[in-house]
């Protein structure tokens, strides 16, 4: 009997046991079953300083005839308010000066009313400017998170300085960064096939990945006519944080005047006394200017400081403005379709003086730059330009160490390869039996 009960017992304790992980089983799968009710975050959304879920946004551009008053207006921010930033915050947000084509944001309140509680304005890819109008209402100037990277460029000649950056796919901003860097010591409009030029610079990236500029040449090396020419950004006046440029021995790149008034003019016809003149039938008239050929509203530099003489239209001269930089010399620009300065305005070395054009006695558009020293026209690429004070001694041991490295990555650059261009003319592939 007691074999039977032992038997009986254990049949009880293995249906349990089997009953019991069923149960569990089956609590375990309606557990898989009941979703938990985790409550579900919306990630925020920050731009600008300002969590966008807060907001109904809307993105757009300033049109032509847009104004902000009218902007304002339209989506229901009081006339008062917006006068007071209109006059008070003139200096951090002019509103007369909004531009056709940048882009803005309005953040709106999310009730029934949706009146516009942020104005921001983007003044280019890098700064903006805030307009707030809730609570007392005001105005600033802020900018984006700016990434900067090191870039190394080396490039020869073959037809020009922005072909040979171009093939490289480099902003056009470089190029004219390079030629501010040289404008006084090379005409790059006498560049030659084979010149050599290495850079270094940064690039500036939005987000680490929305390119949004070049910043200025740091270094520079250039080979023009067979002549190294190295240049070095440094700042050689702390309290007015200018920066010029400077060679490897610590002299000032800089000069007195600029090498031509165009950037990247062609020399067209040099000061020449005896030139016969096609205008006037071939005759011999003397020219006492150098000319430039560049289109029409390219921009002409005023190649000094110095004040404004004469700013009219003449004869041959067509409109021209005239610039007396000091006691000894002065300059003149001719045939401009526009000019961009009064007489007796103070310009200084760079400034945009006028446009290329064609007015007066021209055949085509170019500029007609003449140089006058004590009075008297003279051939300015003949003349030895004054030179800008070298950096001062007591700073030269501190740029020496500083330049030391960065000359030597200049240096170490390679210039990248030129396809050979093949010797075998036509005829020759003629004759070839490609069969």
């Amino acid at each position: 009997m007691r074999k039977y009960w032992g038997i009986i017992f254990i049949l009880i304790v293995t249906f349990s046991c089997t009953e019991n992980k069923d149960s569990a089983s089956d609590m375990s799968n309606a557990d898989k079953r009941i979703p938990a009710l985790i409550p579900i975050e919306k990630p925020i959304i920050k731009q600008f300083g300002f969590d966008l879920n807060e907001f109904t946004v809307q993105q757009d551009t300033i049109r032509r005839g847009d104004s902000f008053g009218e902007l304002m207006l339209q989506h229901k921010v009081d006339y008062p308010k917006i006068y007071k930033i209109s006059q008070e915050y003139r200096d951090t947000f002019d509103v007369r000066k909004i531009r056709v084509g940048n882009p803005y944001i309005i953040l709106k309140s999310k009730d029934t009313i949706q009146s516009a509680q942020v104005f921001i304005y983007e003044n280019d890819a890098i700064n903006y400017t805030v307009v707030d109008f809730r609570d007392s209402v005001r105005a600033y100037k802020e900018r984006k998170k700016v990434k900067f990277v090191e870039k190394e460029l080396s490039g020869v000649i073959e037809t020009s300085l922005s072909d040979a950056l171009l093939q490289q796919g480099i902003d056009y901003m470089v190029t004219h960064n390079l030629a501010n860097v040289y404008a006084w010591t090379i005409d790059f409009s006498r560049l030659q096939k084979g010149d050599k030029f290495k850079v270094i610079y940064k690039e500036k990236f939005i987000n680490d990945s929305i390119y949004a500029g070049s910043e200025p040449v740091e270094a520079a090396y250039f080979e023009h006519n067979g002549k190294p020419i190295y240049a070095f950004a440094y700042e050689n006046d702390s309290l007015r944080s200018i920066v010029d440029y400077f060679d490897e021995g610590a002299n000032n790149l800089r000069r007195t005047f600029l090498r031509m008034p165009v950037e990247f003019g062609r020399l067209s016809s040099r000061y020449n006394l005896k030139r016969r003149i096609r205008y006037y039938g071939n005759r011999i008239r003397p020219h006492m200017g150098t000319d430039y050929a560049a289109p029409v509203g390219t921009p002409i530099m005023a190649t000094a400081d110095g004040t404004v003489t004469e700013s009219t239209r003449r004869g041959g001269n067509g409109k021209y403005v005239k610039i007396r930089h000091n006691g000894t010399y002065s300059t003149q620009y001719l045939h401009m379709k526009k000019q961009n300065v009064k007489k007796g305005e103070f310009v200084r070395q760079g400034d945009v003086i006028g446009w290329v054009g064609m007015t007066g006695n021209t055949s085509g558009p170019h500029v007609c730059y003449r140089f006058w020293r004590h009075g008297r026209q003279v051939d300015p690429l003949k003349e030895e330009l004054p030179k800008a004070e070298p950096l001062a001694e007591t700073l030269q041991p501190e740029y020496f160490a500083y330049i030391a490295p960065i000359k030597d990555q200049l240096d170490c650059m390679v210039y990248p390869e030129i396809p050979v261009e093949s010797n075998v003319d036509a005829d020759d592939i003629a004759s070839l039996n490609l069969e």
